[in-house]
């Protein structure tokens, strides 16, 4: 008689997790229980660190934060009759703290897995907080052996191979896996050679949510021992999926396979993911933005409605006797397209005043940079009234290659609690404006078209002092991400001059970069977290003949 099929049916519960909220996470990961429950599943899968949320940092440090996790671990035990769980979890055994993956059925912890390979690049510093636990972790439900992995696990050929080797039939492995471009790729590439090598299925589980400059975009998947995707799960939403594991094939049952989204669809809504639960999760109302009428504030404002919701967000117009009269009409045209609460608060009167008081402090010095500045800082100074008295976080603007070559005002144009498109070069601000327009038109077009000016002076545009855009973000990519040298860069094909100017630029701004606020990260390098340099310096990445 032929054996009766009986798949196990396994629960992907990829969730958006609050660092630090232990309390909220707990009630997130007991609704998705009892979902699961409800859906006749044999076990539940959560993502890494599952009640701290995904990156704890120095929280690890606090003892009341092991405390705490232990008493979230009494009510979830309570809660795991007729269902297994496969939880993340900081656990702190003899002094030393573990990234761990803990097997729990029938209120008690069955097995527990310490996380093998810690990585020390890029975002990640878990050798600062963890140790690694070198051992497989097999467990056994419905006659299937599971191995157990974490994140960074499934990168290297050693966990996978260990667990197969003492008997694993299917791989899970549970992630906080931060998007840049190209990431989803990249971690479906590594999944297949695992599988590949040890002839086993991997099922592949995701966080997803805004963590700071973090945005996990979930995209959780399962892929057989052929390598063959069998079902995944959409970016940058919340989502409990059932899947299938046939017990006498242990293959897992094709299902729903979301497609990736496009290149610029996926950065975008990463960047609407990281605003929405940067503004809510620190408990603001809303968000106010400085509406310029150029690109930038205008993409910034698009992101900010459609993460928000057109009510809680304001637009402010701050505009001077450089301000023209398109910037005005553009911004107005804008805003009425988008029923956004505007306003126009004119600051010629404070810069006059600012310009009188400051006469004789300036006496005999000609106009320069000081005066542009003043007006950027008179507008931090509105905008963060406007943020203390209506608990509306201030939202910046600058993008990445002002960023990177210092094309902004300290206490200006960088004031405020998140950068937006702190992230995203120039040229990238032009293709997500073009991209946001393709069913209507959001950004009036002649913001995207016209030469990009700070406005600060007579006639001014970007292109005054800095290469055309689309030279200097190369000349940056190859500087920032690839960590090219001067000469390997010139070696390109790109102009000894200019590409010395605009290293020198990047090299003496990390000043400014160190107190600009927070932003999204979407690329491999972001300025924050994943480039630590020195503020005062002496070197020059040039060879010397």
């Amino acid at each position: 008689m032929q054996a009766s099929y009986q798949p196990i049916k396994i629960a992907l519960a990829q969730i958006n997790l609050k660092v630090g909220d232990i309390r909220g996470n707990t009630v997130c990961i007991l609704k998705s229980i009892a979902e699961a429950k409800l859906l006749s599943s044999d076990l539940i899968v959560f993502p890494e660190l599952t009640i701290t949320g995904y990156p704890p940092e120095d929280l690890l440090y606090r003892k009341g934060l092991y405390i705490q996790v232990e008493q979230a671990m009494d009510q979830i035990l309570a809660s795991t009759l007729d269902i297994d769980v496969i939880l993340g979890l900081p656990r702190l055994v003899d002094g030393k703290a573990y990234n761990s993956a803990a097997y729990i059925r029938d209120g008690k912890i069955l097995a527990v897995y310490d996380k093998w390979a810690l990585p020390n690049y890029s975002v990640f510093d878990e050798k600062r907080y963890f140790h690694s636990g070198k051992k497989a972790c097999v467990v056994e439900i419905k006659e299937i052996k599971i191995g157990l992995t974490i994140c960074e696990d499934i990168w290297e050929p050693g966990p996978t191979k260990a667990a197969v080797t003492r008997g694993a039939q299917l791989i899970i492995n549970i992630n906080a896996s931060p998007f840049h471009q190209g990431k989803y790729l990249n971690r479906e590439a590594s999944v297949a050679k695992r599988a590949e090598e040890n002839g086993v299925s991997v099922v592949y589980l995701n966080l997803v949510g805004g963590q700071d400059e973090l945005v996990f975009d979930g995209a959780s998947f399962v892929m057989n021992a052929k390598s063959e995707i069998t079902t995944r799960l959409a970016a940058y939403q919340e989502q409990l999926e059932i899947i299938e594991i046939d017990k006498n094939t242990l293959a897992p049952k094709p299902s729903k396979i979301v497609p990736h989204p496009q290149k610029l669809d996926a950065i975008y809504q990463a960047l609407v993911l990281g605003v929405r639960d940067y503004v809510g999760k620190n408990g603001f109302k809303g968000v106010v933005i400085g509406l310029s009428g150029g690109i930038d504030s205008a993409l910034t404002l698009v992101i900010a409605i459609d993460a928000l919701g057109v009510e809680n967000v304001e637009a402010v117009m701050l505009p001077t006797r450089f301000t023209s009269g398109i910037s005005l009409t553009d911004a107005e045209t804008m805003a009425q397209g988008l029923s956004v609460n505007y306003k126009v608060i004119p600051i010629e009167p404070a810069f006059e005043t600012f310009l009188n008081m400051l006469t004789p402090e300036f006496e005999g010095r000609p106009v320069d940079a000081t005066e542009e500045n003043i007006q950027a800082r008179i507008r931090g100074l509105i905008l963060m009234a406007i943020s203390n008295k209506k608990g509306a976080m201030v939202l910046t603007t600058g993008n990445k290659s002002e960023m990177a070559v210092g094309y902004s005002t300290l206490y200006g144009d960088m004031a405020g609690g998140f950068d937006v498109l702190k992230d995203v070069p120039k040229t990238l601000v032009f293709a997500l404006s073009r991209h946001c327009n393709q069913e209507s038109e959001l950004i009036p077009t002649r913001i995207i078209e016209r030469p990009p000016s700070a406005e600060l002076r007579e006639d001014q545009t970007d292109q005054d002092s800095l290469p055309e855009y689309e030279v200097l973000d190369a000349i940056l990519e190859l500087y920032i991400e690839q960590e090219m040298s001067i000469d390997e860069i010139i070696a390109q094909g790109f102009d000894e001059n200019v590409v010395c100017k605009v290293t020198r630029l990047v090299d003496i701004n990390e000043y400014k970069r160190r107190q600009a606020p927070p932003g999204i990260r979407i690329t491999p390098k972001a300025f924050g977290r994943d480039r630590r340099y020195p503020i005062t310096s002496g070197f020059i990445d040039k060879i010397i003949r």
